[in-house]
């Protein structure tokens, strides 16, 4: 699965904007991370497959013809949370729907990005195919509308407890249907308004449960967790392959990565850290230096990265596979069945799995950068031939010594964000939602830790690279000298002191863009 994340996308430029010429046909199929990926980034238009808009009509006129009826139907006929068994009178149905969304957008803080935001509506339009959440066609059609034609609604980024729905970010996300809110439009954050006029779009008027729809269920925490297991696969790569250069560049022992070592192992992910190390280190003869440990004890951040990396691969496999039932499955509540004339209440609203889940990444994220650092270190403390902080005149010159300095702020600042916030609840809604996931502060830390771990691996990828040119008998792998010479278009190599940060900003830049089309061409290895 991690493989798959290099796939290369299809572009065309059109009116100076990423514009795709394909059309992508929302079906009841099983979507992968990697698909909405791909929707997202080529910017695919979108259409409704005949059954999906069929189970969404029928759905919604279940909904209006049992919301004549003299029952309670929560969100149809009632108030919302602990007002659940205050009647609404039919003729305020819409006035209901209405006040719904605007009183619940109460986000805060600057917007998350467009892509994040075309995420959560993505899998807003992936929770409505089943027909179960009572949403009409109009109203998805104009969500399709905004996608289609570059609008998307602009969210800001707190103010969910991942629980009863992520109402203040998906009531955002709902307010440009009534004319209000703020969107995404031509790499602007401008007013709804501004998109509707453009298009001669008229704000919606939402038929009964329609706003609850809207705002009910998690996407905006699983957008923000797919998002971040977007990025964290590509890290994950990296980091191997940043290892291997480390390994050489040490001059490191080849037995803790050999084929049979790992057949006594049961984790697989160990044997395919450890197949992709040996795929890496192909050719070099690291291992037959004159500087290598003669009882080939290595450091433990070199001799267990097959370990530790695949520790880390198990819990983002885990993570993966949770996330795509996610976004796959129906995440709202009351949900409606047609075809058997039923109506169910219940808590698909709840955003508990997908909170554990980025709280065991934070910790994983943090640990594969804890371990980067410990490279960084071992590659600066003057060990196997290698001059104090990889510079030829120390003294003089500080070298490299104070880059790991950032690495070890910035690690330990992911630690102490490891704490889970899905083990914490405050109650809401007068004890009617006493039990909340805290999903969206799980996610917010998940951020914050990959963006600090890409930088501690742009550290090691400069410190290795630095490393491996100061070891004089170093005959590095074929696809690590090219990882070297690309590196070295972004990144000089330092024989005298300079300004640092320029240093370590280039080298996060090479592995957030120049890695992705580095694989793409090397393949994930």
């Amino acid at each position: 699965m991690l493989d798959l994340i290099y796939l290369g996308l299809i572009l065309t430029i059109f009116n100076d904007k990423y514009i795709s010429m394909e059309t992508h046909i929302l079906s009841l199929d099983r979507y992968t991370l990697i698909q909405l990926r791909d929707i997202v980034e080529q910017r695919q238009r979108l259409e409704l497959s005949p059954e999906v808009a069929s189970r969404i009509e029928a759905g919604a006129e279940f909904v209006q013809r049992r919301a004549r009826q003299d029952e309670y139907i929560y969100g149809v006929n009632t108030g919302f949370g602990s007002l659940c068994e205050t009647r609404v009178k039919p003729e305020q149905v819409e006035a209901l729907q209405y006040n719904h969304i605007v009183s619940h957008a109460c986000g805060v803080g600057e917007p998350v990005s467009e892509r994040c935001s075309r995420l959560v509506l993505l899998i807003k339009l992936l929770t409505f195919r089943s027909g179960h959440t009572g949403v009409s066609l109009q109203t998805v059609q104009r969500l399709i509308d905004y996608w289609n034609h570059g609008v998307i609604p602009a969210i800001p980024k707190k103010g969910t407890v991942g629980a009863s729905g992520d109402l203040a970010p998906l009531a955002h996300m709902s307010l440009p249907l009534l004319g209000l809110g703020q969107v995404y439009m031509d790499g602007k954050v401008v007013p709804a308004r501004a998109a509707m006029d453009r298009y001669d779009w008229t704000p919606l008027h939402l038929k009964a449960k329609e706003g609850l729809a809207l705002t009910n269920g998690v996407q905006y925490i699983n957008a923000i967790a797919s998002e971040c297991l977007l990025d964290m696969g590509e890290m994950l790569a990296a980091a191997d392959l940043i290892a291997a250069l480390s390994i050489q560049a040490f001059s490191g022992s080849q037995t803790f990565y050999h084929a049979r070592y790992h057949e006594t192992s049961h984790h697989m992910e160990r044997r395919r850290v450890a197949a992709r190390l040996r795929s890496l280190l192909q050719g070099s003869n690291h291992h037959q230096l004159s500087t290598c440990n003669q009882s080939k004890q290595d450091p433990y951040s070199f001799r267990c990265i097959p370990q530790v990396h695949g520790a880390v691969l198990q819990v983002y496999d885990n993570a993966l596979r949770i996330i795509e039932d996610e976004i796959n499955g129906v995440s709202d509540n009351p949900l409606f069945f047609p075809e058997e004339d039923l109506i169910l209440f219940g808590g698909n609203l709840h955003g508990e799995s997908t909170a554990m889940q980025m709280d065991f990444l934070c910790v994983a994220a943090s640990e594969l950068s804890n371990i980067s650092e410990r490279r960084t270190y071992q590659l600066l403390s003057g060990q196997r031939g290698l001059p104090s902080f990889l510079i030829r005149e120390p003294g003089i010159n500080s070298g490299m010594m104070v880059p790991q300095y950032t690495s070890a702020a910035l690690v330990n600042q992911s630690k102490a964000l490891c704490f889970p916030a899905s083990a914490d609840t405050i109650p809401t809604c007068q004890l009617q939602e006493d039990h909340v996931s805290m999903g969206g502060t799980s996610g917010y830390k998940l951020q914050e830790i990959l963006d600090n771990t890409r930088i501690v691996l742009s550290i090691e990828l400069m410190t290795a690279a630095q490393a491996a040119e100061l070891n004089q008998e170093l005959t590095l792998s074929g696809v690590t000298e090219d990882l070297l010479k690309q590196f070295r278009t972004v990144v000089a190599h330092l024989g005298d002191d300079r300004v640092m940060s320029d240093d370590i900003d280039a080298s996060t830049r090479f592995v957030s863009d120049h890695l992705r089309l580095w694989f793409e061409t090397h393949g994930a290895v």
